[in-house]
């Protein structure tokens, strides 16, 4: 493994995508908790009430392991399999949108890769 410092912007820039990544999460985790009426009534066309606040919770404990330094592999691994769910669920609703899961895992691994020097030894970028 190298012990080469990873540049600051590539740094930076991993920590501003993995923090985006709260626009996506932080509200889906409030609205599954907080259980607004207009929400329920979307989300039981495809899930049952009662499950919307524990998997709000799951959601919000996978972002929170994700952001801590000593659990972001952990949190990484979860969110994708919860992403992979949420593609299943939009292709099951055929609604069209499996696509924003999507973007937000490749947004995710591409934070996490920007900003870890062990994920970019395990997964280097080939250049030939």
């Amino acid at each position: 493994m190298t012990t080469e410092p990873i540049p600051k912007w590539q740094r930076t820039t991993g920590w501003i995508l993995s923090g985006l990544l709260a626009v996506p999460f932080l509200p889906s985790a409030y609205f599954k908790i907080a259980q607004p009426p207009w929400f329920l009534e979307d989300w039981t066309k495809n899930y049952p009430a009662a499950s919307a606040r524990p998997i709000g919770v799951i959601e919000l404990a996978i972002f929170v392991l994700y952001l801590v330094p000593k659990t972001r592999y952990v949190g990484g691994l979860l969110m994708l399999a919860y992403l992979g769910g949420a593609v299943a669920t939009h292709v099951h609703a055929n609604d069209g949108n499996f696509f924003i899961p999507v973007i937000v895992g490749v947004v995710a691994w591409l934070g996490l890769y920007l900003r870890d020097r062990k994920l970019r030894a395990l997964v280097p970028l080939a250049v030939d």
